[in-house]
């Protein structure tokens, strides 16, 4: 294979895992529209349920048979994936949604930095508690971030390391399959919830075309993006390119949403980005394990 073609064999599948990432950001924009009309456990049950039809569609869950040691890790991926949806739209409530991602992103990279003893990991763990504290509202000098839309936000990440543990072991006989049978544990309870919370304008058919508009962007599209990448792209490769996303979202939300970041933000953003690919690069291929992202947030 000549340079120039192993060059371009490269980007093509970069460039896919990059549309993945601005269609799911994307849609978490567009999603955040519908608060003022539906609210936020409203959406969260139309993409919720929405995106689980678009899943249950293409792999068909009802033809999957798990053994009995794999029914407890599923219903946990499949809670955690619901829980991680529910809690991060209640955090888009009131956060950016670039400092959103950010501090979801602690609850992954944390699960990641468990063990460590190399000094090199200790330098990820500064430089996301550093995220952190630049980030969080911790006094008046901070940046002035709501308190519980980041407790939510955090939550969000904490169910996100819960689903990666649970997503590992329930995953092994199916595949990318199991986030169809995952998504539709995910919507038997937080698609009711969701609906019980949500505002009066959750029944209205016009909002229907806007969230299915979502569910395809936070999903369908952006997963289907991903098998390509996936095939194609080393595992650190793959994972370095993840840790682009708190930025991603924060361009996201400055396009779509209007929303500016202050100058402390933006180094907490980019300090939790430096300790993320760090930390993946720092992985040892026997212990690393990439979870698309589209699976991320079904």
């Amino acid at each position: 294979m000549s340079l120039s073609s192993r060059g371009s064999s490269i980007w093509f599948p970069v460039l896919l895992l990059l549309l993945a990432m601005t269609s799911i950001q994307g849609g978490a924009a567009l999603a955040k529209t519908l608060f003022p009309v539906v609210g936020a456990p409203g959406i969260t049950a139309l993409r919720l349920g929405l995106g689980t039809l678009i899943l249950c569609l293409i792999f068909k869950p009802w033809r999957l048979r798990f053994s009995r040691d794999r029914v407890v890790p599923l219903v946990l991926y499949g809670l955690a994936l619901g829980g991680m949806n529910y809690t991060f739209y209640l955090a888009l409530r009131t956060v950016p949604l670039g400092i959103a991602v950010a501090l979801e992103f602690v609850g992954p990279l944390t699960l990641a930095l468990v063990g460590s003893r190399k000094p090199r990991d200790f330098l990820w763990v500064a430089l996301a508690l550093l995220g952190l504290w630049l980030l969080l509202p911790l006094g008046k000098s901070m940046s002035g971030v709501d308190p519980t839309g980041a407790f939510f936000a955090l939550l969000a990440g904490a169910c996100w390391a819960i689903y990666i543990l649970s997503g590992q072991r329930a995953g092994a006989e199916h595949g990318p399959a199991t986030v169809a049978m995952g998504s539709l544990i995910a919507s038997l309870v937080f698609v009711p919830v969701g609906f019980t919370f949500a505002d009066s304008g959750v029944w209205s058919l016009a909002v229907l075309p806007v969230a299915l508009i979502v569910a395809i962007l936070s999903s369908a599209f952006p997963y289907t993006l991903e098998m390509v990448a996936l095939t194609r792209l080393p595992a650190k490769t793959f994972g370095t390119l993840m840790s682009l996303e708190p930025a991603m979202g924060a361009l996201s939300g400055m396009i779509f949403l209007g929303e500016l970041l202050t100058l402390p933000q933006w180094l907490g953003l980019l300090s939790i980005i430096i300790a993320s690919a760090g930390a993946t690069l720092s992985l040892r291929p026997a212990k690393q394990k990439i979870v698309p992202i589209s699976e991320l947030r079904e």
